[in-house]
């Protein structure tokens, strides 16, 4: 018999195997959800014969639309199935479970960022559409030197409030997925894991903020660059060049809600990035499906 279920902490040893054999990561990132985040009501697994089969965590978020509402979001992470039971519709049911639980919260949407390109037909099949989407633009250290301009070194240490405020600042006019502390601080502990973390600035058209991750010894994500649109290149590149000094690398990957202008190595095809699934027809019917949305922080 198949359950769809809240977790209980007796669940956390069969999660952890879950986790590291759907993605391999390490017991430091596992350790970090739990120690920051985690709360048995937070995870969702699907039990069959009383093991678990399936598992997915989902973080309490606000879908914010500008001139129109605010609707808290559950957003979907680490959507696992054990290798042992792939291909039987596992995850499906569980997803349809999961959406029940949070219809009895009250919550009328969810949302996710599916973890590869193909994993987007899966999703599309279980209800979500494609709503959220990344500007992606890449910066070289080569192209930094080659500017003699000296750093603003605006940027300095956040702490996940501070982080959030000036978040919530700048994407107030963008429809948006705004994150509460709890889940910043998730995220501030993943950047720790490879020497990053989450930055603000007062830049000279105003506040600015990034969360830097390490994605490898040459290339550092910015998951999310938020920067007032600039008055003159030269403006830009001296703040490009306070990179190197709170995120070495030899190439930078900024995420971004919109295209500034005179950006590097532009990529104009935004792509397919998150998704959502309205569980209030009212929610579904009030929102435009050709509109844009800023989910930004992909914990990926």
């Amino acid at each position: 018999m198949l359950t769809v279920r809240p977790s209980v902490p007796e669940d956390i040893p069969a999660q952890r195997e879950l986790w590291k054999l759907a993605f391999g990561d390490s017991d430091s990132y596992i350790d970090n959800f739990y120690n920051t985040y985690y709360r048995p009501e937070r995870v969702v697994v699907l039990e069959e014969g009383g093991a678990v089969r399936s598992m997915t965590a989902w973080f309490d978020t606000t879908f914010v639309v500008p001139g129109q509402g605010e609707y808290r979001a559950a957003y979907l992470y680490a959507v696992a199935t054990h290798p042992d039971c792939r291909g039987q519709g596992l995850a499906g049911k569980l997803l349809a479970g999961a959406d029940e639980y949070f219809r009895s919260l009250g919550i009328p949407a969810v949302t996710t960022v599916p973890a590869e390109p193909s994993l987007h037909n899966f999703f599309g099949a279980n209800g979500f559409r494609e709503c959220f989407r990344v500007l992606g633009t890449y910066l070289e250290r080569r192209e930094l030197e080659q500017v003699s301009l000296p750093p603003l070194g605006l940027f300095r240490p956040a702490t996940p409030e501070e982080y959030g405020r000036v978040r919530e600042e700048f994407l107030k006019d963008i429809p948006h997925i705004s994150y509460p502390a709890d889940a910043l601080a998730y995220q501030a502990g993943c950047c720790a894991l490879g020497d990053g973390g989450l930055f603000v600035g007062d830049t000279p058209p105003g506040p600015a903020c990034l969360c830097a991750e390490r994605a490898d010894e040459a290339l550092v994500i910015f998951k999310e660059f938020l920067c007032p649109r600039q008055s003159s290149l030269r403006e830009t590149a001296r703040i490009w060049q306070d990179f190197p000094r709170i995120a070495p690398a030899q190439r930078w990957e900024l995420r971004q809600p919109r295209p500034q202008r005179d950006c590097v190595g532009v990529n104009k095809n935004l792509g397919k990035f998150g998704m959502l699934k309205c569980l209030d027809p009212a929610l579904e019917k009030g929102w435009d499906w050709d509109t844009i949305g800023y989910l930004g922080l992909a914990f990926d």
